[in-house]
């Protein structure tokens, strides 16, 4: 498991990388590096979501598994007047994820290391995006979803990608038992959106 993206202090040898980039419009630079998740571009499912969510400017965003940043950098630059809230298990992914931040000219984000959600005692969030840690296991996932419920403001929105092949329908009828509205707003290439609405 020392290995595995999900993981506090990854061990693998640092192998520092740039990814540029275009993102909702935006021309982007990543930073990337060993034991981070997707370290060679940037993954087609977080892809997916960021050309799919809606962020509402002004919004209080939490972006769960942020990795090294790409949908929590993409979403303060949707709502230049909100603040997003950059959360991972992976020191090393929260270090390029601020480096990342800083080298897009990115202000209105703050980024932090967190065990799910466990950071964030008492924060109430308008909109949560997650391109959830598969391989970490169901109950990983299935957590997450319990814990951003339990963070959304009421009237607030759970954004998830997720691929069919790799639990789609248990992911769908975890979110159905805790939240009141569960749809799908896009596929594309395998790759699932869901909004789930508290």
């Amino acid at each position: 498991m020392s290995q595995h993206y999900y993981s506090q202090q990854p061990e693998v040898r640092h192998n520092r990388r740039t990814i540029n980039t275009v993102l909702r419009g935006k021309n982007l630079s990543f930073t990337s590096d060993a034991g981070v998740f997707s370290k060679g571009d940037i993954d087609y499912g977080s892809r997916v979501l960021i050309e799919m969510m809606e962020i509402p400017d002004g919004s209080a965003v939490l972006d769960v598994g942020c990795g090294y940043g790409p949908i929590g950098i993409s979403a303060a630059h949707l709502a230049p007047a909100g603040h997003v809230t950059m959360i991972d298990i992976n020191s090393r992914a929260v270090e390029l994820a601020r480096e990342n931040a800083q080298q897009n000219g990115i202000r209105n984000v703050t980024v932090m290391e967190s065990d799910v959600l466990s950071v964030l005692k008492g924060q109430e969030f308008d909109v949560i995006l997650t391109n959830p840690p598969i391989r970490a296991g169901k109950a990983v996932v299935h957590q997450i979803f319990e814990e951003a419920c339990e963070h959304l403001k009421v009237g607030g929105s759970l954004w998830v990608v997720i691929q069919k092949k790799q639990g789609s329908p248990s992911a769908v009828a975890k979110l159905e038992s805790l939240f009141s509205l569960v749809e799908e707003v896009g596929k594309e290439k395998g790759y699932r959106i869901l909004r789930a609405q508290k």
